[in-house]
């Protein structure tokens, strides 16, 4: 018997229940099984929208079991690449949406999905770090192969107060950037300069759209975790050559923009994804994690720890900007403050 938080759609209404299962109530994976006891997971934006039935991010079939991220122990496995008691990371590839998550105590994945849990971070630090933290370092990853190099200018990162934005601060100071936070919150100002940044604006100066095409060029790069027109602002104002690292639409996924940025200032626009990113990129981008973290970050990006029951209310204070960086989600125990 193991504990799982299953959601249901009962006439239109999802609900949230933690249940016992058995191991043969796990869906088998397509390939290469590797069977997991399930360790940590975490609470994404995407995992709040799911819990609570407030976006469509759930495409699989109901019941399902929520939770976009894990890392486990190795059970067994079918897989060559695994061994038993080997700690594995599992993000993506559909975990959660359409295949059952990381909120529960065991799992069943195919091992192409799983990457192994790098040297220097515990499983408590990869789940800290979770998903949002690996798409920040793949969009700081984007930023580097084009040229927004330390020294070039301001970064800018917008929603940072929250786990990604969060991360992102955390690791392009830790590069050595010049690193502007971009939030709503006026409480999250010494917090984010504890985590590097060295300058805070409010976000409703980016948030309302260019007034031109192309403005005055203010950053030679930028992360943005909102969309819409906050992006729109942001490719306005990037400086000559400069690049933004695009993985959010919680501000609107339309864009209204122009070539002029383009083909004038030579901008970049890069789509950051996480979900199906390869492999090869993803042990780098734990590699470089593992490297550029320090555990005085992780004090500080680490809000509290709850258990599989105290999901549904923290999805619903997650989705209300009431979370400052990140909830780990003990799934074996019981959390913790």
């Amino acid at each position: 018997m193991f504990s799982a938080l299953v959601l249901d759609d009962t006439e239109g209404e999802i609900q949230a229940q933690v249940r016992e299962l058995q191991t043969d109530d796990l869906p088998r994976a397509e390939s290469e099984e590797v069977h997991l006891e399930v360790l940590y997971s975490s609470l994404n934006y995407k995992d709040g929208l799911a819990v609570t039935g407030s976006g469509q991010v759930i495409r699989g079939d109901y019941p399902i079991v929520p939770g976009i991220d894990l890392v486990g122990r190795v059970l067994n496995t079918d897989h060559d690449a695994f061994e038993e008691g080997d700690r594995v990371i599992g993000t993506g590839w559909q975990l959660g949406e359409v295949a059952w998550g990381g909120y529960r105590q065991e799992a069943r994945v195919a091992g192409r999905k799983l990457v192994p849990l790098p040297d220097g971070l515990s499983p408590a630090q990869a789940m800290i770090i979770g998903t949002a933290g690996f798409t920040a370092m793949l969009s700081v990853m984007a930023l580097g192969e084009h040229d927004v190099s330390p020294g070039a200018g301001e970064v800018v990162v917008t929603g940072a107060s929250g786990g990604a934005g969060s991360i992102a601060v955390a690791l392009l100071d830790a590069l050595g950037h010049e690193v502007v936070a971009s939030t709503g919150s006026e409480t999250a100002h010494a917090y984010l300069r504890a985590l590097g940044a060295d300058r805070i604006v409010h976000r409703r100066t980016l948030e309302n759209g260019p007034d031109r095409p192309m403005e005055s060029g203010r950053w030679a790069g930028a992360i943005d975790a909102v969309g819409g027109d906050t992006l729109a602002t942001l490719i306005a104002q990037l400086k000559r050559h400069g690049s933004v690292a695009s993985f959010g639409n919680a501000g609107g996924h339309e864009l209204r923009t122009t070539v002029l940025p383009f083909i004038l200032r030579g901008v970049n626009l890069l789509g950051i994804d996480s979900n199906t990113c390869p492999n090869d990129r993803r042990r780098t981008a734990w590699g470089r994690l593992a490297q550029l973290l320090t555990e005085a970050h992780f004090d500080r990006i680490h809000a509290r720890t709850i258990s599989l029951a105290d999901i549904p209310e923290a999805s619903r204070a997650l989705l209300a900007g009431e979370v400052q960086g990140r909830i780990l989600v003990d799934v074996q125990g019981n959390g913790a403050a």
